[in-house]
């Protein structure tokens, strides 16, 4: 029994280490070389990122009969109006003192020229959201249709209360009752579903969460390169010595520049930032990102454990299932990433003790873009076969390695899986008491 609990840790960490070797063959700085959108982390729109790998064939005498998903909203206006106002009035106050250059005139009137746009729309979905999810609906009934083209599949849909949320949901299941008329829909928004579709964080992860700017902040500022960004935009640099914290708003300006792909015909902000400077302010994000959702050391390793009660509903509800359907959930990006991470998903999972090398193994727009989901696929032995009921689990679409030992990768012994949850579960659980 040793024996075997040894092989499969083993195995488990030959196929993360597999996973992240396979990610270090590119850099995260060529990746967004190649593809600056990249560098937006959580405002990355899901369809400047397609997979583009096949997923692999059903295992022979095996049929997909229920899917279990969590998914975050799509692409969204920001959330607050001073994500806007800020930069525009810093550049207003600069024209105003005949301080802005040409190209910073141009950015101003882009930016004036948008802003209206943002009244009454904060934090709500974007045409590009509601975009994203029809495609991911739309390809959840092309890959599974044993599931979702069933006459009279149950399809069981749920949202926390944020309206963005909600609309995701509704664009989702369009699609899927546009591919089959006769899916029986329940559709539930409440808040006495928040305990686990956006769970508040208990007091372990607060406490730990007070370590994160003790680490983040001297990357921070190390990464945070504003000289030649102001050279661009303002004419007296001495003026912006004076008159403003240079580090700080090229942060504030990128986070405006990088959610422009949440909105067709937005202007290119992106464009004003070099390669090397996209990826600094997108490696201070990394970083953010890990140390508040991810198994950092640096804030005790716990912090994907917000999803505790997610994870439970999603084990309970495959206990129930004994029909083909499907559960679907829509929430967060501050629920998916550490969702991710606690299911060990490929790499997400990875523990870090260097921050200054983190992008090497750990990298968040491969897992919490706008529209970003997990999909667990359960699959079961045909009506007459024999065997264990398996599972494979999709990030934005794309297989992932699991935590346990398998023999035929990307299917697994949901039997093997749920144990170790449970087991992890339970772990964290008795430090809580």
């Amino acid at each position: 029994m040793k024996r075997n609990v040894i092989l499969r840790v083993l195995c488990t960490y030959v196929l993360t280490l597999a996973s992240a070797l396979a990610m270090a063959q590119t850099s995260a700085r060529e990746e967004i070389a190649a593809n600056p959108f990249l560098s937006g982390s959580n405002h990355l729109d899901y369809d400047n990122y397609p997979a583009t790998e096949a997923l692999t064939k059903t295992p022979k005498g095996y049929e997909p009969y229920y899917m279990s998903h969590y998914g975050r909203h799509g692409a969204r206006w920001l959330l607050g109006d001073g994500e806007y106002m800020e930069s525009i009035e810093i550049l207003r106050k600069a024209k105003a003192q005949g301080k802005i250059t040409n190209k910073g005139d141009e950015v101003l009137a882009q930016l004036e020229k948008f802003y209206p746009c943002t009244v009454k729309r904060l934090g709500e979905l974007t045409t590009v959201g509601e975009r994203q999810h029809h495609g991911i609906g739309r390809r959840m009934a092309q890959h599974f249709p044993e599931i979702f083209k069933k006459k009279g599949v149950r399809i069981d849909a749920r949202s926390t209360v944020v309206i963005r949320c909600i609309l995701s949901m509704e664009a989702e299941c369009e699609e899927l009752a546009a591919a089959n008329p006769t899916a029986v829909f329940h559709n539930d928004v409440s808040e006495t579903l928040q305990y686990y579709l956006n769970a508040p964080w208990p007091r372990t992860l607060r406490e730990q969460n007070r370590n994160r700017g003790r680490h983040l902040d001297p990357l921070r500022d190390q990464w945070t390169k504003p000289d030649r960004l102001m050279g661009v935009l303002f004419n007296d640099q001495q003026w912006v010595a004076d008159s403003l914290k240079a580090g700080s708003f090229m942060r504030h300006f990128f986070n405006l520049a990088s959610n422009m792909q949440s909105h067709e015909g937005a202007p290119d902000l992106l464009k004003l930032f070099t390669t090397d400077e996209l990826y600094d302010q997108w490696r201070i994000r990394n970083v953010d990102w890990y140390l508040g959702y991810g198994a950092a050391p640096q804030t005790g390793g716990i912090m994907p454990f917000s999803q505790a009660e997610l994870l439970k509903n999603i084990i309970h509800t495959a206990d129930t299932v004994n029909q083909v359907q499907a559960t679907l959930r829509f929430g967060h990006e501050v629920c998916v990433m550490p969702l991710a991470c606690l299911l060990e998903l490929g790499s997400c999972g990875a523990r870090v003790e260097n921050l200054q090398e983190l992008d090497r193994v750990w990298r968040n727009y491969n897992i919490f873009p706008m529209g970003c989901n997990i999909q667990l696929i359960f699959y079961r032995p045909k009506k007459g076969k024999s065997g264990d009921i398996l599972v494979k689990a999709l990030l934005n679409e794309r297989e992932q390695t699991l935590p346990v030992h398998t023999d035929s990768y990307p299917y697994y012994r949901w039997a093997d899986l749920r144990a170790y949850y449970q087991k992890k579960l339970k772990s964290f659980d008795d430090i809580n008491k």
